[in-house]
């Protein structure tokens, strides 16, 4: 054999092995919150593996750069609301949920004065949030049932533990947040628990999502990491302990302690199969993913953040959630 064909042959080898690499290989974008626990206990415990794929978990605080990180092929998979999705997509770039993970029962919501009992009373009112966000989402979808929008307000662009702080302080007279801000702002001697997603329930949900060319590629390296969640998901009912344990410590940031870890639990409801089907339902029996993403596309529509023209069937995929 030639020098030249042994060059050859062998650089035909080490692409075969790069492609095969990353064939079995997904990277993961999310933020630090306690839904995205169950991914550590899926990669410590070896239930990624069990499944033929390295999963690479990457926290990434901000939202548009993690979003943006995804359309340029540099994640392969997000994590995160179901109506965050569609601010970021670009055209040409087909954006696809393929995972709940977890449904907010009381994480998010608005601490509000005392004299505000309701959402109609909002009107006027200094509220703060953070646009783009999913409070500003989770606010609109509720001022809409109201019979009321964002100009009925006095609306108020902070960071959402900075909304919290700002209603602590008597800046504003409610605030748009989630945990632990939330329960701050609601438990200062002015304000107390207005509405939160615990009654709302299906309305703010995180998923995670892929673009076209990675379900095209990794198809199956997707489907093993769906499965792979269900495994973590199953240890943490039998082994709580051990798994507040591990999810603390991968999570990190405000969540690294374990009991930190598991008081903030209360605030959401982890996604298994049986209610990751339901949530999904099928394209001719959709599930309440499907109203909650139309909710969204109409919210965000209406502030010109949508920047192509997709609707629900466009985005949801339903062809993962049974692993």
């Amino acid at each position: 054999m030639t020098k030249i064909l042994k060059l050859s042959v062998l650089a035909a080898s080490l692409m075969a092995m790069a492609s095969i690499a990353d064939a079995g290989s997904l990277k993961l974008g999310h933020s630090t919150w306690v839904g995205y626990g169950p991914f550590y206990i899926a990669r410590d415990k070896g239930f990624f593996k069990e499944e033929g794929v390295d999963v690479e978990l990457v926290i990434m605080e901000d939202t548009p750069i993690k979003m943006g990180a995804l359309m340029a092929g540099q994640l392969d998979l997000v994590a995160s609301t179901v109506d965050e999705f569609p601010i970021y997509m670009k055209p040409g770039i087909g954006v696809h949920y393929v995972l709940a993970v977890d449904n907010s029962k009381g994480g998010d919501g608005i601490a509000a004065n005392k004299d505000i009992t309701k959402i109609e009373d909002l009107k006027g009112k200094k509220v703060a949030f953070e646009e783009g966000s999913v409070s500003q989402f989770f606010l609109n979808a509720l001022l809409r049932d109201a019979g009321m929008s964002q100009a009925d307000i006095e609306p108020v662009n902070m960071a959402a533990t900075d909304a919290g702080v700002a209603f602590a302080a008597k800046q504003v007279d409610a605030a748009v947040t989630w945990e632990p801000a939330l329960s701050q702002g609601a438990k200062s001697e002015h304000g107390h628990l207005l509405l939160s997603s615990a009654d709302k329930p299906g309305l703010i949900t995180d998923v995670v999502a892929a673009t076209d060319a990675t379900l095209k590629d990794k198809s199956a390296d997707v489907k093993g990491f769906v499965r792979a969640w269900y495994k973590a998901l199953e240890f943490a009912k039998t082994n709580p302990d051990e798994a507040n344990a591990i999810m603390a410590n991968g999570v990190g940031g405000w969540l690294s302690d374990p009991k930190v870890f598991a008081e903030t639990l209360a605030g959401i409801e982890y996604l298994d199969k049986d209610k990751n089907i339901a949530f999904f339902g099928t394209a001719e029996a959709p599930g309440q993913i499907t109203k909650t993403l139309g909710t969204a596309l109409d919210v965000w529509k209406s502030f010109n953040r949508i920047q192509v023209d997709v609707k629900p069937s466009d985005i949801i995929d339903y062809g993962y959630a049974g692993g």
